[in-house]
């Protein structure tokens, strides 16, 4: 089996490629491990590596080292391919999904991503893309999508960019309006955000389904009504630690394989940070399946 550590070196707040690849030797040659190193030159290069692999048909784990844009990446390459089994080295700016298992932190030990169990995790289908963990559209995707902007100036970097993004955000403008549609129900209206979890964990820490179950096959979807600007701060705090039960008449929570969202515009969709603008998606329970493996001993 081939041990392919793809690493990102735009993932974090710096490029640590060379970290990488000093601790893989470290770890690997000892232990007489066939393992390849590759490095992505351009956005899109992880997926295409991961693909390559995959389609060798050769058993193969794939390490994305970096966040969970990498993560991503690797993950849209793979799907479908049950030769290949994904986890995540991480180091990048977020690594939200491993925030749901007891020891995130093991992530970074290669020593323990080695010594390892597997799981297999659903995959959210995002018109001809994958998510692994949530997608979302509205008031933080929006935000989401105009970070980089904000990054590329020196007093806005790491998390004043977002902090800059969400300010600028919110005064443009809380809500869009957006028709969702789901089992036999239509609903048309103004919407703050609307989120589609499969993972517990987004955005730098929210936690806006806590009981969310990557394996149960059903996608815990929230639908967030307008507010003002003067109730969002609120709203937010709820939403971010998953207390959507006690705003019922401001944020209904929904369980559901399939969603579709219609926008009269093209609007950010964030898929684990990864951004595309679009006007209809469908949002649903993928056929294929994720092996992911994770250091012994965690739970989720």
């Amino acid at each position: 089996m081939t041990h392919l550590f793809i690493i990102n070196p735009a993932a974090g707040s710096r490029d640590r490629q060379e970290q990488y690849k000093k601790e893989i030797e470290r770890v690997c040659k000892p232990r007489g491990l066939d393992y390849q190193i590759r490095v992505s030159q351009a956005p899109g290069q992880c997926r295409e590596i991961a693909a390559q692999a995959a389609r060798s048909g050769k058993p193969v784990r794939i390490y994305a080292c970096g966040g969970d844009g990498t993560l991503n990446e690797i993950v849209c390459g793979v799907a479908g391919f049950p030769n290949v089994a994904v986890t995540t080295y991480a180091w990048g700016s977020g690594n939200d999904f491993i925030r749901m298992f007891s020891q995130p932190e093991a992530f970074r030990d290669l020593e323990k991503l080695l010594d390892c169990q597997e799981s297999q995790f659903n995959l959210i289908r995002c018109n001809e893309d994958y998510a692994l963990n949530i997608c979302s559209v509205g008031l933080d995707a929006r935000i989401a999508a105009d970070v980089a902007g904000y990054k590329r100036f020196p007093l806005f970097s790491g998390f004043r960019a977002y902090l800059v993004s969400a300010l600028i955000n919110t005064i443009k403008g809380i809500w869009q309006p957006y028709t969702a549609s789901f089992e036999k129900e239509t609903v048309q209206k103004d919407f703050t955000l609307i989120c589609a979890c499969n993972g517990r964990f987004y955005g730098g820490g929210f936690n806006p389904v806590p009981e969310a179950d990557p394996q149960d096959g059903i996608l815990e979807v929230l639908l967030v009504n307008k507010v003002s600007r003067l109730t969002v701060l609120g709203l937010i705090g709820a939403y971010k630690k998953g207390k959507y039960a006690s705003l019922p008449q401001k944020i209904r929570h929904i369980r559901t394989n399939h969603l579709h969202i219609h926008s009269d515009r093209p609007t950010p969709l964030n898929m684990d940070g990864e951004i595309r603008h679009i006007q209809d998606v469908d949002i649903s329970i993928a056929p294929e399946k994720l092996r992911f493996f994770y250091p012994k001993g965690l739970t989720y």
